[in-house]
């Protein structure tokens, strides 16, 4: 029979993953408007950001009640604080998102720039990264987390590809310097994105058994 301690779990565990699916729109539209400089989509995904930034802290707060009213140990310990920490990390991919939105609408100001096709495959890498980690926190599938966290290194060589393409461009044309070096900025901003997703799969390792894997390879 399930706890009144389950249950406020598993309504815990909902308003994250519902957090998530908001956060996930954020990146999404993220992405939407540097392809197409859309500034009026940029200004919307700033605005959006009060709203997650709202959730995250209602979470933080429904986290902490549970923690003083049920006292978990063990597992339910290990669950409740891996949900903390999950919130934060989605927080922080909101933040990051409405971030490249106003590197967008600086980019709008400036000369033209060409977004490197490259672009396309480190959204889509985080994205998935994202959603993967999501997954695997419902199905508790720590194959899935242990994947996710593996494909933080194609982010972090995109990210390095990208850099090398845009720094090749500014010196071919270093009157744009200003505008390619927001595209630096984006860039390092998903890649920041990917890093958070891999901090939400370690901690659905962690629920599991207690495992600490950031610190060490998987």
């Amino acid at each position: 029979m399930e706890t009144h301690l389950q249950r406020e779990i598993s309504n815990l565990k909902q308003h994250l993953l519902s957090l998530g699916g908001e956060v996930e729109v954020s990146i999404d539209n993220a992405y939407k408007a540097l392809k197409g400089v859309k500034v009026d989509l940029a200004q919307q995904i700033i605005e959006n950001d009060t709203e997650i930034d709202q959730r995250e802290v209602d979470i933080e707060e429904e986290c902490l009640k549970i923690m003083a009213l049920y006292q978990p140990v063990a597992s339910d310990l290990r669950m409740v604080i891996g949900l903390l920490k999950m919130n934060n990390d989605l927080e922080r991919m909101g933040d990051l998102a409405a971030n490249i939105a106003e590197y967008v609408i600086e980019i709008s100001k400036g000369p033209r720039v060409v977004v490197s096709d490259k672009f396309d495959e480190i959204f889509n890498e985080a994205r998935k990264m994202l959603r993967d980690s999501l997954d695997a926190l419902v199905n508790q599938d720590y194959t899935l987390a242990r994947r996710v966290c593996e494909s933080d290194d194609i982010v972090d060589r995109l990210n390095v590809d990208i850099i090398e393409e845009v720094q090749a461009e500014i010196r071919k044309d270093p009157e744009r310097l200003r505008s390619l070096m927001f595209l630096i900025s984006i860039s390092r901003s998903v890649e920041r994105i990917a890093d958070s997703a891999t901090n939400i799969s370690e901690d659905v390792i962690y629920m599991r058994d207690g495992e600490i894997v950031r610190h060490h390879l998987l």
